[in-house]
């Protein structure tokens, strides 16, 4: 027992994913195939991106940024899961829970930050090109990418502060796969309603605001490309647009859902499900859409390996 928070257990019990004990197998086979493709998709972006020069401009130092962002930000609840699936023992230490809960908010919030960076980067580049240079210029980037990291910090700080200063009592069993906000407020014996409030809050400044300046972003873009059109142009772009707002849209969707417009009828499942949707699917998925069909970062790979003298290039 603590007395500082008051806390009367020592550690919660994950109650896991809701899958029948038949398919427990199939499902692990699953996660973990969607966990190692996040990871190797992140990671061969990153090396890249650091190994060819040609690579070395704001776009893609955005994107490292976020492929970071994704793998740690998938790292923080599949390794747990994953676990949890093939053992008996399901609990997390109290503290181990509220670490997990500050990283996991840590990185969903970088990851939003960073959306919103990229959106403005492409935003200067298609409807400034002249000016892009002297306007993206490498302090303004590093800038960005540094207030995006501190901002995450004290978002992030602030709720696991708020978080642990509730009593938790006899109910330790989270209905959920990770350490996440709502059902540990669920648990909590003590009035939330501060916690409350810094959730709608905040949620406004750190979810809506930036899905706002994304969308406003991609629209001035579009607005640009049809002032100018060409028919390959305008289809590369809306290619491009629509794959990045679809993920953008999972991404908010499902977290302005979950925490914004709470609903009385949404089910442990239905909640369980729209949190895999933006913590394991939107990180696996970001390396296809932002670079691997990209057309550059595959001259730079191939660049990589010949020079390498790998066998593929020869």
């Amino acid at each position: 027992m603590t007395e500082g928070n008051q806390t009367a257990i020592s550690q919660f019990l994950l109650l896991g994913l809701p899958i029948p004990p038949e398919h427990q197998l199939l499902f692990y086979v699953l996660f973990l195939a969607m966990y190692l493709t996040t990871v190797l998709g992140n990671l061969i972006i990153i090396i890249l991106i650091h190994l060819d020069s040609h690579l070395h401009v704001p776009m893609y130092f955005f994107l490292s940024n976020l492929s970071f962002s994704d793998l740690c930000f998938s790292s923080v609840t599949m390794p747990k899961l994953l676990q949890n699936m093939q053992s008996q023992d399901t609990s997390i230490p109290y503290a181990g829970c509220l670490a997990q809960l500050y990283f996991y908010l840590y990185f969903a919030d970088l990851e939003s930050f960073l959306l919103v960076v990229m959106a403005y980067d492409r935003y200067v580049a298609i409807c400034f090109p002249l000016h892009y240079t002297s306007i993206m210029s490498p302090k303004l980037c590093v800038s960005l990418v540094v207030l995006s990291w501190v901002l995450t910090t004290f978002h992030a700080m602030l709720h696991t502060l708020l978080l642990a200063r509730l009593s938790f009592c006899e109910d330790n069993v989270i209905r959920h796969f990770f350490c996440d906000i709502s059902p540990l407020l669920k648990l909590a014996c003590s009035d939330t309603h501060v916690n409350e409030l810094v959730i709608f809050i905040m949620g406004g400044l750190v979810i809506v605001i930036p899905f706002v300046l994304i969308i406003v972003s991609y629209a001035r873009i579009v607005s640009s490309i049809l002032k100018v059109p060409s028919a390959r142009g305008i289809q590369k772009v809306f290619s491009t647009c629509g794959s990045h707002l679809s993920v953008v849209s999972l991404f908010y969707g499902t977290i302005i859902g979950l925490y914004l417009c709470p609903s009385a009828n949404n089910s442990t499942v239905k909640e369980t499900v729209m949190a895999m949707m933006y913590t394991v699917v939107t990180p696996m998925l970001n390396p296809f859409i932002y670079s691997l069909r990209n057309r550059e970062m595959k001259e730079a790979l191939t660049r990589v390996l010949c020079k390498r003298k790998i066998p593929f290039c020869m």
